[in-house]
């Protein structure tokens, strides 16, 4: 197993690819901790791995609040230590509105909302990680492909790309990773019950995913295939990959 005998905090874990990626950690041998604003969803996700035979807690975290991130990131690492971080906050964007009718704090707040969670997340771990001479620290993002009326969820995701490199640059002679998961817009369906998120509004090929259309790949990922992503960057496969942009947008994005 790629993750034995490790321990992963993953935030945002009460949404779809938060708790896809809890499963998988969990699937790989890791002790997980789910981290999110949702009681109902975490502790069910939770429950979903134990009943797996995997290890997994839930706590109820508000990410914004840095003094309950270093709180909670201080009693996993009093516990064992705090091998991976992997991060999937919302950004709590306001689409489908022209940049010429927002208003500024509508605009910024997906910006403030990344940066704060994110910033909040990764130092909280890094405390640790920074001491201990090890760990990798995982950040969901999205792409960076000329979408319009998307406010300001680019801006959010270039400033997460850019706070990703400069912790890296802090945090690697330290010998922790920091790497950020290049997703394709919205990704994710689930394979198990082979029924896309938007039938709606994609492709009508048989097999072809709804969304993949434009992807060179032709494939847009599933919530299990995000998370064998992030399992990968997380284990000692990748430990020489820092400060890089792990691009699984299926050819939306060619740099």
């Amino acid at each position: 197993m790629l993750l034995e005998s490790k321990t992963a905090i993953v935030y945002g874990a009460s949404g779809a690819i938060g708790s896809a990626v809890a499963r998988a950690y969990a699937r790989e041998g890791a002790d997980v901790h789910l981290v999110g604003r949702t009681k109902a969803a975490l502790e069910e996700a939770a429950q979903r791995i134990r009943h797996d035979g995997g290890s997994a807690q839930a706590a109820h975290v508000d990410i914004l609040d840095q003094a309950a991130v270093r709180r909670h990131a201080g009693a996993v690492a009093a516990s064992g230590g705090i091998d991976v971080c992997f991060n999937a906050t919302s950004n709590d964007d306001v689409q489908g509105t022209a940049l010429l009718s927002m208003r500024p704090e509508e605009f910024m707040q997906p910006v403030t909302k990344a940066v704060t969670a994110h910033f909040n997340a990764a130092t909280a771990v890094g405390l640790h990680m920074t001491r201990r001479r090890r760990g990798a620290i995982l950040v969901m993002g999205g792409g960076r492909e000329a979408i319009p009326r998307l406010g300001g969820s680019h801006v959010a995701w270039a400033a997460l790309a850019g706070l990703c490199r400069q912790l890296a640059a802090e945090f690697g002679p330290y010998g922790v990773r920091v790497n950020w998961l290049l997703s394709p817009g919205s990704p994710g369906y689930d394979e198990h019950d082979q029924q896309p998120e938007n039938p709606a509004s994609g492709d009508t090929e048989a097999g072809v995913p709804p969304g993949s259309a434009g992807l060179l790949a032709r494939h847009r990922p599933s919530y299990d295939e995000v998370a064998n992503i992030a399992v990968f960057a997380a284990s000692d496969w990748a430990r020489t990959i820092t400060a890089s942009e792990i691009n699984f947008t299926g050819g939306a994005v060619v740099d």
